[in-house]
Order: structure tokens, then C-alpha cells, then sequence
């Protein structure tokens, strides 16, 4: 792949000249590119920067499976019971519920920002000024986080069903931390060195991430002096309920290590295969064992064996269904406009799911194998998002900032939104579906801003002895300004939802419709406060 050329950076949000623009000798793959029609190209572009975002959706699924298996991990703690001396077993959650939230959920459905952003950096590393095409994105996705994906969850549960946050406390520390977080960026910005970032304030910034952990924690536990009093109300035993076996499950081509997967499921629960506790892991699970039992040796070697051969199965069966183009569902279909529309949508999907069939199965080793191999994927497609919009930014002479502030923000954003719908479907509250987009948020800035600052300055400062200089920092100070304002207005809606209606989630149709235009018209106004010409402007002037 070749690179784009560097263009200069003018005006609120650098948009630079359009008409008359240099042609651009850039490339993706083939060099024949650049003899192609700057219309046709840049169509082809997108199309790609679409197909990338095609599959950023499906590795979410993924991730969210392993994630899943992940959180729902126990450990096993053996205590003597003092009458009858014999060993107790108890298994306990190995995550904590508000840290699951903040780390695991809102730092995976963010690392297509984070990666971006961190490609962003160290290609720009040794330059005096930081690159603005991870900034952009970030920015960007924060408006999409906050607006469509509240929409949405807002109206994914069913009619009537109500869906409130449990723990208001926790809620409101990662609320806190997530305002807190633009008004930092805004005093390091504006305040303490205008226009430059120093490597102290990069490295604070991402120190600040740990503190939310640290504080999150702190208000889950209750802990004194640290904590607001504020009591927890119909905590969830597991943070997302399973699904129940489906179909292809219990018609399993592979007999007998099937029944390994279906323990557990009775009352709809997925269990990973290398934590099964009891036959409902619904919670903490105890047992009375004898001291002296002589076949739990045996019979556990005998079992990890068929956990092993049904895992390479599932791995198996993951490369088959990724080469299957019509399902037996499909198949019996009448209309075949229809089943020509199903394969043909599969169809584009193989490719992804081919190489998305790599990854191990998510009830392998907890799921951490299946979780990093994801985050792996997702950092691979947001290397190549990253050549796509150099491309276009100089085929068409658009500024990459606008590119990654509308096109590439919504389309990283799209594992946010899929995990916090699924999460608003599938948990009993509202918790972790409007704590991914706060925390997201908040990782967004402390990290997805904060290490790519820190990768730069910490370079300037040793080399150069130099700080790191923002071109357009004025631009992302309003554009932080204008979101802080819309934030406001976002949780207030929240807010009013939970005193009238008992619920952030949810509700009367009718009202929840009324919540998700009202979202969506908040997006128009913050994109047209922020962009004084949208993306399509820019394209018919360059093309009309």
C-alpha cells in the first residue's frame, strides 16, 4: 500500500482546498489505480471502508461471546466446615461486575478507535504536530455513542418492559469520570499549555484511566469515604444471562461432545466448557466432598479429554458454517427472491467469516484466547481503515479529520452499538447496555487519545526535547465544548425517563419512539454545529 500525501490543515476543522487539487499518485493495492476516474475511485474507496465496517460487525459478535465466558469465570475456594471437617468447595466470580463494565466491555467495543488512533500516532511519530485523524475519529464516535446507540437501546426492549440502571452510584462515577474527561482535555488544550501537549499531560491523562477503575470499584464495593451512599437495587447474579440452546445446537452432528454443551443450559445458560460448576451456574455454587475421594483424578483426566476433542469440534464446525452459503433455514424458503437475497448477502459475508473461523472457539481457556485473537482482527481492519481514508482524503482533496469525524467514527462505533443492544436485550437492567457508552467515552479520551499523546511526547521529549503541538487545537476544543453541552442534555433526558417512567430503558412504545427521535435530531444538530459542510458538500463540489 502506498501512502496518502500529508495535506495542510486550515480553518476550524483544517478542511483544505478542494478544487484544483494535486492528483493523487496514492494506490491501495495495484498501481493501476491511479488511472482510474477520481469518481470511480473514490466509490471504490468507501465501498471498501463499507465492507471493512461489514466486518468490524461480525468480530463483535465474537467478542462478545468470549467476553461473556470471560466475566462468567469463576474460581474455586476450598474452606473446612468446622462440624463436619469435611472440605467445602465454593466457586466464586472471578470479575467484578462495575470493572467487567469499564475494561472488558467499553475498552473492547473502543479498540477500533484506540487502534486507529494508535496507527494514527506512530505513523506520525517524529513529526512536531500530532496527526488529527485519530482525534477526529474519537470525537466523532463519542457523538454517535451518545446519541444513535442511546436510541437504540432505548427501543430494543420489549413493548411495556422496563429496564432500569441497579447501581445509580456506580452510574454516577462513571458518569463523573466521563464529563470529567472532556473538561481535562479542554484545560490541557486551552488552559495549562495552549496548543501543545506536554509528556506529563499525556501521561496523566492515561493514569486518569486507572482511577476510574480504582473509583468504580471503590463505589461497588461500597467502601467508606470513597463511595456515595447510595444502596444497589436488583443486582443480576450473572452479568448476561444465556440464551437458550438453539436448533443447531441440539441437532448436533457431533453426537455425543454436544451434551458437553448443553450442561448447564437448562435454564438458558452457556457455560464454558472449562468452568462447569453445577448444572444451572446461576450463582455461587457449594459442595460437600469427601477428603479421601480416590477417583476424582481419574474422572477428571477423563473429562478434560472429551472437553478437548469437543472443542477441536466446535472448531471444526466454525470453518463449516463460514463455508455454508445457504442454511437449511434458507433452503425452505418459498420466495426465491428471497433465498437469492440470504445467499447472496452470505455470500459477501464468507470472506470475513472464513477468516473470522481462526479464531478458537470462545469456550476455549475461558474465552481469553477467543477475546485477544478478536482485538487482534479488530486492530487489522482499523489499520487498513486508517490506508482507506489517506486515500480518499487525497483523491478528493476531503481533510482526513471530516473523514474520520462523520465516516470512520460511525463506522468503528458499530461494536458499541452491537454490544450495548445486545446487552440491552439480553440483561434484566439497563446497567451495562448505558455504562459501555459512558465508559466508552471516557476510555476513548484516557486512552484513545491518551496513549497515542503519550507514544508521541514521550518520542518529542527524548529526541527532540520538544512537546507534542495540536495544529487545530481550537477546533477540537469546540468540538469538546459543544459535546459537553449535548452530553448534558443527553443524561437529562435519561434522568427524566427514570423519574417518570422508572426506567432509562424501554417502556410505553409510544415514548420510547419519542426518546429515539428526539436522540436522532440531537445527532443533526451537533454534527451541523460542528461540521459547517458535511462530507456529502464535499463530494459534490468535487464531483458535481
Amino acid at each position: 500500500m502506498a501512502s496518502a500525501y500529508n495535506q495542510s490543515d486550515g480553518g476550524r476543522f483544517g478542511d483544505s482546498n478542494i478544487v484544483g487539487h494535486e492528483k493523487c499518485e496514492s494506490y491501495f493495492l495495484f498501481r493501476g489505480e491511479t488511472t482510474l476516474g477520481e469518481g470511480f475511485r473514490t466509490f471504490l474507496y468507501f465501498l471498501g471502508l463499507a465492507y471493512c465496517f461489514i466486518g468490524l460487525s461480525a468480530i463483535t459478535a465474537r467478542f462478545f461471546l468470549s467476553m461473556e465466558n470471560v466475566v462468567k469465570h469463576s474460581r474455586k475456594v476450598v474452606e473446612i466446615d468446622p462440624h463436619t471437617n469435611a472440605e467445602v468447595i465454593k466457586y466464586e466470580k472471578v470479575w467484578n461486575y462495575a470493572i467487567a463494565d469499564i475494561s472488558l466491555l467499553a475498552f473492547g467495543t473502543s479498540f477500533p478507535q484506540i487502534s486507529l488512533a494508535t496507527i494514527d500516532a506512530i505513523q506520525n511519530i517524529g513529526k512536531l504536530y500530532a496527526g488529527g485523524l485519530g482525534p477526529g475519529t474519537l470525537v466523532g464516535s463519542a457523538a454517535f455513542d451518545l446519541f444513535p446507540i442511546h436510541a437504540v437501546c432505548v427501543v430494543v426492549p420489549k413493548a411495556g418492559e422496563l429496564k432500569k440502571i441497579a447501581d445509580i452510584g456506580v452510574w454516577l462515577v462513571e458518569l463523573f469520570w466521563s464529563f470529567w474527561a472532556y473538561v481535562w482535555l479542554y484545560i490541557i488544550l486551552e488552559v495549562w499549555t495552549p496548543n501543545v501537549i506536554t509528556l506529563w499531560e499525556a501521561l496523566l491523562t492515561v493514569l486518569q484511566y486507572g482511577l476510574l477503575l480504582i473509583h468504580a470499584y471503590a463505589q461497588d464495593k461500597r467502601w467508606p469515604y470513597l463511595s456515595l451512599p447510595i444502596p444497589r437495587t436488583e443486582r443480576p447474579e450473572e452479568w448476561v444471562p444465556g440464551e437458550p440452546p438453539s436448533p443447531k445446537h441440539e441437532n448436533n452432528v457431533y453426537g455425543e461432545y454436544s451434551e458437553i454443551l448443553q450442561v448447564g443450559e437448562e435454564n438458558g445458560n452457556v457455560v464454558d466448557i472449562f468452568s462447569i460448576h453445577s448444572n444451572n451456574d446461576t450463582g455461587p455454587v457449594y459442595q460437600k466432598v469427601s477428603v479421601t475421594d480416590d477417583a476424582a483424578e481419574s474422572s477428571n483426566q477423563h473429562f478434560h479429554q472429551e472437553k478437548d476433542l469437543h472443542v477441536l469440534s466446535l472448531w471444526k464446525e466454525q470453518f463449516v458454517d463460514a463455508l455454508t452459503l445457504e442454511s437449511l433455514e434458507s433452503r425452505k424458503l418459498n420466495c426465491i427472491h428471497q433465498r437469492v437475497a440470504r445467499f447472496s448477502w452470505q455470500l459477501i459475508l464468507a470472506p470475513w467469516r472464513l477468516l473470522f473461523a481462526f479464531v478458537p472457539p470462545y469456550q476455549f481457556a475461558h474465552g481469553w484466547i477467543a477475546f485477544i485473537c478478536s482485538l487482534l482482527f479488530i486492530s487489522g481492519i482499523a489499520y487498513i481503515l486508517t490506508k482507506l481514508t489517506d486515500i480518499i482524503s487525497c483523491v478528493t482533496g476531503i481533510n482526513a479529520y471530516v473523514i474520520a469525524f462523520t465516516v470512520l467514527a460511525s463506522g468503528t462505533s458499530w461494536p458499541d452499538l452491537v454490544a450495548s443492544k445486545i446487552a440491552a436485550e439480553r440483561q434484566t437492567t439497563a446497567d451495562s447496555a448505558i455504562a459501555n457508552i459512558t465508559c466508552s467515552n471516557s476510555v476513548n479520551i484516557y486512552v484513545g487519545i491518551g496513549i497515542p499523546w503519550l507514544i508521541d511526547t514521550a518520542y518529542n521529549f527524548f529526541v527532540y526535547n520538544e512537546p507534542l503541538r495540536i495544529q487545530n487545537a481550537a477546533g477540537l476544543s469546540f468540538s469538546l465544548l459543544v459535546f459537553f453541552c449535548a452530553s448534558i442534555g443527553c443524561i437529562a433526558v435519561l434522568v427524566f425517563r427514570r423519574l417518570t417512567l422508572k426506567a432509562e430503558l424501554g417502556g410505553p412504545r409510544f415514548w420510547a419512539w419519542v426518546t429515539f427521535v428526539y436522540f436522532m435530531f440531537a445527532l443533526d444538530y451537533f454534527c451541523r454545529a460542528l461540521l459547517p459542510q458535511s462530507l456529502w458538500h464535499y463530494l459534490i463540489e468535487s464531483f458535481g
